[in-house]
């Protein structure tokens, strides 16, 4: 049992998926892959708890890696930006 002055950290909860920030040149690998903008990306906020303690900043792209019964991992993007 967790005492109270313990806290979780959401993005280490087990049902929570692998955040990463993306370096420029993946996030343009990306990019150029899908032919399409950042801001025509699926939108995380900064202030998202998931993504809190990454050091993100708007502009940044996120990979968030799923773990799937079926595809065994599959990949998502997000563009970071103020709420």
């Amino acid at each position: 049992m967790i005492s109270k002055k313990e806290k979780i950290l959401i993005p280490d909860h087990i049902y929570v998926p692998k955040h990463e920030i993306m370096t420029k040149d993946e996030a343009e690998k990306v990019l150029e892959k899908y032919h399409t903008k950042p801001t025509e990306m699926p939108l995380i906020y900064v202030s998202d708890p998931a993504i809190r303690g990454l050091g993100v900043k708007p502009g940044d792209m996120i990979k968030i890696t799923r773990k799937s019964p079926t595809a065994g991992e599959s990949l998502y993007y997000r563009y970071v930006v103020e709420e």
